[in-house]
C-alpha cells in the first residue's frame, strides 16, 4: 500500500519509530504502576530495599523505568538517584568507584572503596536510589560485588535503595542463592514478559498516529510485523526497526515512481 504523501511524512514516520522513550509505555501500564509503587514505598518512604527487574531485550524494562524516573522527578528531588549501564564498566568491581565518584565521595581501590561507601550508606542523608543496567555484567566469582550490593540495603541505618535490570529470570537464584537465607528479606522481583501481537500493534499504531495525512503503512502491515515478531521474540525494539525500514522502502518507492513519470505536454 503506497500512500500518496509528501516527502515529509515519511521523515516524520521514520523519526516516530525510532527507539525512544514515549511519554506513554503500550501494554506495560502493570509494570510502571509497580515500579512507581516501589519507588513511593522506598524511597520517599524512607524505607531500604531492593528490586531485581527481569525481562528479554526489547520489553521494555529500561524504557519503562526512564519514564517512571521522569514521572516521578519532582517526588524524587529529595533524594540522590544515580544511574549506571554496568556494561560500561572495565570490571565487576568497577561499580564501586563509579558509585563513589556520582556521590561526590573520594576514590579508593578494593575493602577501602567498599568501606567509605558503606560508610556514606549507612550515615544521615537523603535516601539514595541506585539503579545498575545490564546488572548482570556485575557477576563475578564468589558474586562478592552482587552480594555487597544487595547486602548494603539491610544494613542498620541504611539509606539506599537498588533497582537492577537484567535479562536473566533466574539470577537471582542462580547468583544470588544466599541472599534469602542471609537477609531479612530477598530482592522483589518483576518480570516483564515478551510483547503479545496485539500490544506492539498498539505500539506502531500509536507511533505512526502521531503522522499527518493517510498512513503511511496500513493497519495489515502492522499486523502482520507485530504477528511475525511476536512469535519470534517479543521485542519491540525490532517491530520498530522492521517498521522503519518498510517505511524507508516505500519512500524509495515513490521517489522511483515520481522520477520516471512521463511529462505532460503543459510541463514542458
Amino acid at each position: 500500500h503506497v500512500p500518496p504523501c509528501a516527502g515529509t511524512c515519511y521523515q516524520q514516520a521514520k523519526q516516530v519509530l525510532h527507539v525512544a522513550v514515549p511519554d506513554r509505555l503500550q501494554g506495560r501500564e502493570r509494570e510502571t504502576g509497580i515500579l512507581q509503587q516501589f519507588l513511593r514505598e522506598h524511597v520517599q518512604g524512607r524505607r531500604p530495599g531492593s528490586l531485581y527487574v527481569s525481562g528479554a531485550p526489547g520489553t521494555g524494562k529500561t524504557a519503562c523505568l526512564s519514564r517512571v524516573l521522569l514521572d516521578c522527578k519532582d517526588e524524587l528531588a529529595r533524594s540522590r538517584t544515580v544511574v549506571l549501564n554496568c556494561m560500561a564498566l572495565g570490571s565487576p568491581h568497577g561499580v564501586f568507584p563509579a558509585l563513589a565518584q556520582h556521590l561526590g565521595l573520594p576514590t579508593a581501590t578494593g575493602r577501602e572503596q567498599i568501606r567509605i561507601l558503606e560508610k556514606h550508606l549507612t550515615a544521615q542523608g537523603p535516601m539514595v536510589l541506585l539503579v545498575l543496567d545490564e546488572l548482570d555484567q556485575l557477576e563475578s566469582k564468589g558474586q562478592d560485588v552482587l552480594y555487597t550490593l544487595f547486602e548494603w540495603t539491610q544494613l542498620p541505618s541504611s539509606r539506599l535503595v537498588l533497582v537492577g535490570l537484567a535479562n536473566a529470570l533466574d539470577l537471582t537464584d542462580r547468583s544470588l542463592a544466599r541472599l534469602g537465607a542471609h537477609m531479612a528479606s530477598s530482592p522483589r522481583l518483576l518480570h516483564f514478559p515478551p510483547y503479545t501481537k496485539e500490544q506492539l500493534t498498539c505500539i506502531l499504531q500509536e507511533r505512526l498516529g502521531q503522522v499527518a495525512g493517510d498512513p503511511v503503512l496500513d493497519s495489515a502491515a502492522l499486523q502482520f510485523c507485530a504477528r511475525k515478531v511476536s512469535a519470534v521474540s517479543g521485542d519491540a525494539r525490532k517491530a520498530l526497526d522492521v517498521c522503519r525500514r518498510a517505511v524507508e522502502v516505500v519512500e524509495l518507492e515513490v521517489r522511483g515512481q515520481t522520477l520516471l513519470k512521463p511529462l505532460h505536454r503543459g510541463e514542458l
